[in-house]
This record gives C-alpha cells, structure tokens and sequence, in this order.
C-alpha cells in the first residue's frame, strides 16, 4: 500500500491524476492563516514540488489559526519551519524554502519554476504585484481572501468555459485607499475561516494539476462562516484592468507596488538613523512588532507600539513629530504607517524598508544569532 491508495481507487481520479500531481510543481506565496493549511493539504495530496514564499516570523498571537507552528517556533521565520515540517512528514516531496518576501526584484525568476501559483498573502500590495507577474508569465493562479466572518476563493488566468481568462485587476482594477483597507490585526480573525478558504485554496489547485471537475475560473466563491453558505459570482472583463497593468517585464520592475494602496512613505535604516540624529527631541523609533517577536530592542531607543494595540495606545507617540516606523520584515509597518495617518495627519510617518531582516538594520545580526 501508498499513502496515496485511497485516492487512487477513487472513481474519476486514479493512477494517472496521481501522475500529474507527482510531477507538478506548486508555489505558496503567505505561509500564515492561509498559508498553513494550503500547504499541508497540497502536500498530503502528492505535489511532487513546493516552494514556500514567506519572510515574516512567527508570534504567539499567530497560533490560533497557522497550524503548522506551536509555540515553541515564536521568533522563528514561518517560512523556514513550515518547510522543515512538511519535510519531516513527506519525505517523498521536493520542498524548496524561499525565506524573502517576494517583490518587482524576484517575483517573476521565482515564480517562473512553478506550474501552479497559490496566492495566501494578507496585503493588497502584495496581490496586485503577484497577479501582475502572473500574468506576464501566463502561470494559474489561485486567489483566496478573508475578512472578519467571510472568505472568497477564485482561480485566474485560466481559460473558462468560453475561453476569457481574468485576473485580480478584473475584480478590483482600483487599489482601495488607506481608510479602506481592512487588517486582521483590527478587525479579529477566528482560526477556522482561513483554514476552510486555505483547503479550498489547495482543492483549486489540485483541480487544475489533475484536470478533474470544474474550477473557479471566471467565477468568484464566497463563504459566510456564521451562515455556513457559499454563493458564486460570475466575474466581467473589466477594461481598466489592463490599462492599469504593467505591459511587460520592464514596466512590472520599475512599478511601485509598496505605494500601490496608500501614500506610505519609505525610508531605508540609513536614513532613518540620520533622520534620528537631526531632531532626536522630537523623532523617535516606533517598533509596531507584537511583544513576543524576537530579537528585542536594546541598542537604540524606540517606543514599543504592537499594531494589535495601535488604535488603544497611539497616544504614547503623540508628543513627537517625526516618527520612523518598524516591523520584522517591512509589511506591518506600512500598515500601520497608514493607520497612524489617519489618527495624526499633522504628523510625519515613515515607514522603514526591510524592517530588521534588512542587512542594514543593527538587529539583523542579532536575529540571526538567536535563531542558530
């Protein structure tokens, strides 16, 4: 016997899909909420190749939904133990770990070795950049997304039944403004919605590989948790999709996404530093991480500032002007770059570029070092 036995004997399915799975090869970019159960339901399945896409770490606050961590991997890069699991329980897969958050620079060579894309990001930024590199290399791609009690699911640049591909941009060809955009961080997320949306993520994808029934191409699937119902949308060609898209590779690596949704200004540590030392009476460091992220600051001063907690206690910044904003790894900072925006328009938000994964922070030394 294999473990794939009980697929195999299924009527409709048998030796030959299980081939297909074997030799194909699927990347999940978001190893969180969405993430997590994708990937162990595409591994279970028999993909013959994953790559995991993620550089962000993980928090005690994460666990009630990312079923791949426990709590003793706080601190640690999800992308990293996500791939040594799914490792250890398949021994039979290829598991290809990319610990980077994907952008303009390397989207398209990463995203180039894969038959299949599968879309767990939690930004819009983020969306947009990958269905634009999607689309210039013709790779399906499987979006899902929650908010609060609901979920949607959709397969793009896939043919459907009277052979019209669409793309993210058809569904949302405007980026929404900052006071648009929902975060999970505000609005609370229970743990089962992303699991049910992250398995149906992986059924999109297995569908495609295999051929079997009918996926979500052209269409839209929407989930109500509270409702237990599910209802499909038909999806319109949308013309100002594709005046909005990038129209080749040169235009996609010079394209902005990190302004995409919102006007978030971007520093890098250097400049921040020397931001720092001009007016140190009235500018200050601002570390939005959750309190459990490692490394902690000690060699410089900041004011500690979860982006959980941020519309509670933004009044611990009030009385500076100029305030330079970090994370782990770059994403959470804009985020709440732009709530702090709202709350003090008056004031100067700086979001800083590669929070302290870059190579220029002085903590990434240190993040290293407690990870060895």
């Amino acid at each position: 016997m294999t473990r794939f036995d009980r697929q195999i004997n299924l009527r409709g399915f048998g030796q030959e899909a299980q081939n297909k799975l074997k030799q194909s090869s699927v990347l999940v970019i978001g190893a969180g909420g969405l993430g997590c159960p994708a990937l162990l339901y595409l591994a279970a399945t028999g993909i013959g190749k994953i790559g995991i896409a993620d550089c962000d770490t993980v928090s005690i606050s994460n666990l009630n939904r990312q079923i791949l961590y426990g709590e003793n991997d706080a601190g640690k890069r999800k992308a990293v133990v996500a791939t040594e699991t799914i490792q250890q329980k398949y021994s039979d897969i290829d598991v290809e770990c990319f610990n980077t958050f994907l952008d303009n620079s390397n989207a398209l060579e990463i995203i180039s070795q894969y038959d299949v894309v599968v879309d767990c990001c939690d930004n819009f930024s983020s969306r947009y950049m990958i269905n634009d590199a999607c689309v210039l290399l013709n790779k399906p791609l499987v979006y899902g997304a929650i908010y609060q009690y609901e979920g949607q699911v959709s397969v793009f640049n896939v043919k459907d039944e009277k052979g019209f591909t669409h793309n993210y941009r058809d569904l949302f060809p405007v980026p929404p403004n900052a006071k648009q955009i929902p975060d999970c961080n505000e609005t609370g997320v229970l743990g089962v919605l992303p699991g049910v949306i992250g398995t149906m993520q992986a059924t999109e994808a297995m569908k495609l590989i295999t051929g079997i029934g009918k996926t979500l191409c052209g269409k839209i699937l929407y989930y109500n948790l509270l409702q237990q119902s599910f209802y499909e949308l038909a999806i319109a060609k949308n013309p100002e999709a594709s005046q909005a898209a990038p129209a080749n590779e040169k235009d996609f690596r010079s394209h902005n996404y990190s302004v995409t949704c919102a006007t978030v200004k971007t520093i890098d540590w250097n400049k921040a530093n020397e931001m720092y030392s001009l007016n140190p009476q009235q500018t200050t460091f601002v570390d939005v991480r959750e309190k459990d992220e490692l490394p902690r600051v000690d060699t410089f001063i900041c004011v500690d500032l979860p982006l959980s907690a941020l519309a509670h206690q933004a009044h611990c910044i009030s009385q500076f002007e100029k305030l330079l904003v970090f994370c782990q790894g770059g994403v959470r900072s804009e985020k709440a770059v732009r709530q702090l925006q709202i709350l003090f328009p008056e004031k100067q938000f700086y979001s800083i570029q590669g929070g302290i994964l870059d190579s220029l922070s002085q903590l990434s030394n240190k993040l290293y070092a407690t990870e060895v």
